[in-house]
């Protein structure tokens, strides 16, 4: 296959709001040894894209100046010694930056097949939320069958990500969401109780879910004032999972030791290139056939154009929205 020269891509002009999205042409990524590169159908939209934007979340020195963790497409090339795929091989792939383009590097093991049972735009809405939920809920939380979590957004693409997931793996799931219209959505997708943060107290309403036994495992994005909150409805040994900190860093640890609490932060991004393979390994061993088999299904709330990215960032940034939002890429 020839391939082009330039392409199309999607830049941040200098921090601000969605308009500072802008598209430019750049000249293709150049493969390392292990990477491949996709010809991009499709790229998720997710929170991370929008603090990079507004100059909060640089991206690491390796990685891409350009925004857009998660594509989907066909391999078009491979780099030194990259034999996981081969040319034209349809995946999709977690990316080091760079996903708002025409083609996107990624490592060969950050990479998973686009299930047959998915189109490109849902095959793109995976791999960041799947692999955030799955490192934190599974390998460091160690949900249990049978355990209780609490998930705050559930409306979100990493929310409905961890209704599916915990419900899949049969753990009992209750999620906070911001109006009725989200949580009976929740509802909808397996969640066995939402509440409407707005309207009720969530440590309240946890407590009298689960008949005063608590969150086993809590998956938390907001911190914050929540931190102090999901400690006082964690069960004994609960663990939390803190995978962003969107109300400030300033917290209260004074409930974690009376209900002997694991309280762990962690970003996807900055890990190895080995941890992310080890995630997508099980990934594809664990939850891949789930996806296959549908069982799982992503949520998709809308698609827009990749010379749409403003648009799509300001519905992300709406918090109307129900699922993951997607960009297609021509």
């Amino acid at each position: 296959m020839t391939l082009p020269a330039t392409m199309t891509a999607i830049a941040i002009d200098k921090p601000g709001g969605p308009e500072v999205l802008v598209p430019v042409t750049r000249p293709l990524p150049k493969l390392g040894p292990g990477e491949i590169l996709i010809k991009v159908a499709a790229a998720g939209v997710n929170r991370p894209d929008v603090s990079q934007r507004e100059g909060k979340y640089p991206p690491p020195k390796d990685a891409s100046d350009l925004p857009g963790l998660e594509v989907a497409g066909e391999v078009v090339a491979l780099g030194e010694g990259a034999s996981m795929w081969k040319l034209g091989d349809r995946v999709c792939a977690l990316s080091h930056g760079g996903g708002y383009a025409q083609y996107c590097k990624v490592h060969e093991s950050h990479a998973l097949p686009q299930p047959k049972s998915l189109s490109a735009i849902e095959a793109a809405a995976l791999p960041e939320t799947f692999f955030t939920v799955w490192s934190n809920v599974f390998d460091r939380c160690e949900l249990q069958p049978g355990e209780w979590l609490l998930v705050h957004g559930g409306s979100s693409g990493i929310g409905t990500t961890a209704i599916m997931l915990g419900k899949a793996f049969g753990a009992h799931v209750i999620v906070t969401a911001g109006s009725d219209e989200k949580c009976e959505a929740c509802r909808q997708l397996g969640a066995d109780f939402a509440i409407n943060y707005k309207t009720h107290d969530f440590v309240e309403e946890v407590r009298k879910m689960t008949r005063d036994h608590g969150a086993d495992v809590i998956l938390d994005m907001v911190g914050g004032p929540y931190v102090e909150r999901n400690h006082k409805c964690a069960a004994m040994d609960a663990r939390v999972a803190q995978i962003a900190f969107l109300q400030g860093t300033k917290v209260d640890l004074k409930y974690m030791s009376g209900r002997r609490i694991t309280h762990m932060a962690a970003a996807l991004r900055p890990r190895s290139v080995a941890q992310k393979g080890a995630i997508a390994t099980n990934l594809r061993l664990k939850v891949w056939p789930l996806i296959e088999a549908g069982k799982i299904k992503p949520v998709i709330d809308s698609t827009f154009k990749l010379v749409d990215a403003p648009k799509a960032h300001a519905r992300l940034e709406s918090s109307q929205h129900i699922g993951k939002i997607v960009m297609t890429v021509e």
